[in-house]
């Protein structure tokens, strides 16, 4: 997964134009070294699913 592409999804998420994204097993690595780098990283909250799938939300207030 690119740069581009992460901060896209990201900027989605925090835009409301979707309620969740989906990050595959293969591409967590990738997504959250960008994902730490963001000033809001504490709004995101990833839930983990079955083989190493994660779906991430954005929360309006954020995580402790």
């Amino acid at each position: 997964m690119m740069e581009s592409e992460v901060l896209q999804l990201m900027d989605a998420l925090r835009n409301k134009e979707v309620e969740e994204i989906r990050v595959e097993k293969d591409d967590f690595l990738s997504f959250r070294a960008i994902l730490v780098k963001q000033s809001d990283f504490k709004h995101f909250r990833g839930i983990a699913e079955h083989n190493g799938n994660v779906r991430y939300q954005y929360l309006e207030t954020p995580r402790s």
